[in-house]
């Protein structure tokens, strides 16, 4: 299935949510008027890494993320990976991705499983602990947020499924300027040892701390690269054909030569 993805690169303002959903729904909007299918939000896309804000006006469940991302998507009849977003819940606070489909159902969350030490999410997060497969009309996908790329087990634990593997990850990050370059390397080692699309959304912009280095990226099962952005704000268009990775599976099949029985940790 032909899919176009819209990847939202935004500079997430610090803390201000009310700009910040602005931005989100103007987005929106203007992927769908360019006939995208999926739109792609950045990781805390509500906040950045303002965890008093989090914290002083908490997102109980994500319901406020949850209204506004569903009649987005039922409005506007697109499907939305709506980055992540802070879900505060009684067992913590939590970074979690939402997505929905194009009638505006809820489709699937997951929550960050790996924190981030540099940037103190392990002092104000807490861990998820479930896996990010979902199934979209262009066929199964996976979830990931921003550190999660560097556990390369993590990723290939959702390729190991004995009845149905994604075609796409959806990756969304606030990932630092300095270590851009690890950034696209690490994705495209994913999507090569997976064969699996990639659709990266990465923030631009800065925070008080921390400069975000956009680059968002689609990168196809072979490690090509079919559309980057620069640093700056933009919307990132790039279309693919899901059964591409079923042919690049048959051709080299990577997952079938496994020895799962050596790689004992």
């Amino acid at each position: 299935m032909l899919v176009k993805t819209a990847l939202v690169q935004m500079n997430v303002a610090f803390g201000n949510i009310e700009e910040n959903y602005a931005k989100a729904e103007q987005a929106v909007q203007e992927a769908v008027e360019q006939r995208a299918d999926v739109v792609v939000l950045p990781e805390l896309w509500p906040t950045g890494y303002d965890f008093d804000a989090m914290k002083e006006a908490p997102d109980r469940e994500a319901s406020q993320a949850v209204t506004f991302l569903s009649e987005l998507a039922r409005y506007h009849r697109v499907n939305i990976i709506g980055g992540s977003v802070p879900k505060m819940t009684d067992h913590g606070l939590y970074n979690t991705m939402l997505v929905f489909n194009r009638h505006g159902a809820f489709v699937k969350e997951y929550s960050k499983a790996h924190l981030f030490r540099l940037m103190e999410e392990e002092k104000h997060l807490t861990e998820g602990n479930e896996g990010g497969m979902f199934k979209m009309e262009h066929g199964f996908a996976a979830g990931f947020i921003c550190y999660d790329i560097r556990f390369p087990e993590w990723i290939r634990t959702h390729m190991v499924h004995p009845e149905y593997k994604p075609d796409v990850f959806y990756v969304t990050a606030e990932w630092p300027k300095a270590r851009i370059s690890q950034w696209r390397a690490l994705l495209i080692a994913r999507a090569i040892e997976n064969q699996c699309f990639v659709v990266a959304c990465n923030r631009t912009g800065s925070d008080p701390n921390t400069a975000f280095g956009g680059h968002s990226l689609v990168i196809n099962p072979l490690g090509e690269i079919l559309a980057e952005a620069e640093e700056e704000d933009t919307i990132l268009y790039a279309e693919f054909e899901t059964e591409e990775t079923a042919e690049i599976r048959r051709n080299i099949p990577v997952l079938d030569d496994r020895r799962p029985d050596l790689y004992r940790l």
